[in-house]
């Protein structure tokens, strides 16, 4: 029995929306200021795939044609861009955020550096404690 019409069909649609995915749709390509600065954009990508077809009978032969298609859509929007500073990560946003939600996620990685700053120091403060007591001794 030979191969439907359909999957011929389908597999040419999803190789061809295969060769549009990638990384740096989503994730752009590092783009560093004079001052050592990196900035990479980020966006959102929505793919949206849809197929179908039927086998229609007709007068002239005793076998069904097939009548089918597809097609494919693709939504590309910049969100923000990534900034990266003397090893400080920030994001920032094209547009303000939408909720509290959003502007939570959107201080996380701001969040985290001014934590690890802390302890650092406190680390810091906590090792030449250390030191002038066993200096002292």
């Amino acid at each position: 029995m030979s191969e439907h019409p359909i999957n011929s069909l389908m597999e040419t649609s999803m190789r061809k929306i295969k060769d549009l995915i990638d990384v740096n749709t989503i994730i752009g390509d590092p783009i560093t200021t004079p001052d050592g600065t990196t900035v990479i954009p980020v966006s959102k990508v929505a793919y949206g795939f849809a197929s179908g077809g039927s086998d229609l009978p007709t007068k002239q032969d005793t076998r069904e044609s097939f009548g089918g298609g597809s097609g494919a859509g693709v939504s590309i929007q910049p969100i923000g861009f990534l900034s990266i500073t003397k090893g400080n990560v920030k994001f920032i946003p094209i547009e303000k955020y939408d909720g509290a939600a959003d502007r939570i996620v959107g201080m996380i990685p701001e969040a985290f550096d001014k934590i690890s700053s802390f302890i650092s120091k406190d680390k810091d403060k906590t090792d030449l404690q250390a030191d002038i007591d066993s200096f002292e001794k």
